[in-house]
């Protein structure tokens, strides 16, 4: 079994042109083979500086935040 994520660019033209996002997850088990393209949330570029400048701001992260941003990370390692 191997469970992967991979960029698009990596893989042939027929199907790279076929899957709209950057990564998919490349998973396979039993010679089965899925890809599954990798939805990642589009931010915006001030949106994301005001969200670093509030973790930094005081040099610590409301525990809220902290919660947040651990379930948007494993959302990206899926």
């Amino acid at each position: 079994m191997i469970d992967m994520i991979i960029s698009v660019k990596t893989l042939q033209e027929q199907l790279h042109r076929r899957i709209h996002s950057e990564r998919v997850r490349f998973y396979e088990n039993n010679g089965v083979i899925t890809l599954t393209p990798i939805e990642e949330p589009e931010i915006d570029f001030w949106e994301g500086l005001d969200e670093l400048w509030a973790i930094f701001s005081d040099g610590r992260m409301s525990t809220e935040k902290y919660v947040t941003q651990k379930q948007i990370d494993k959302e990206l390692e899926r």
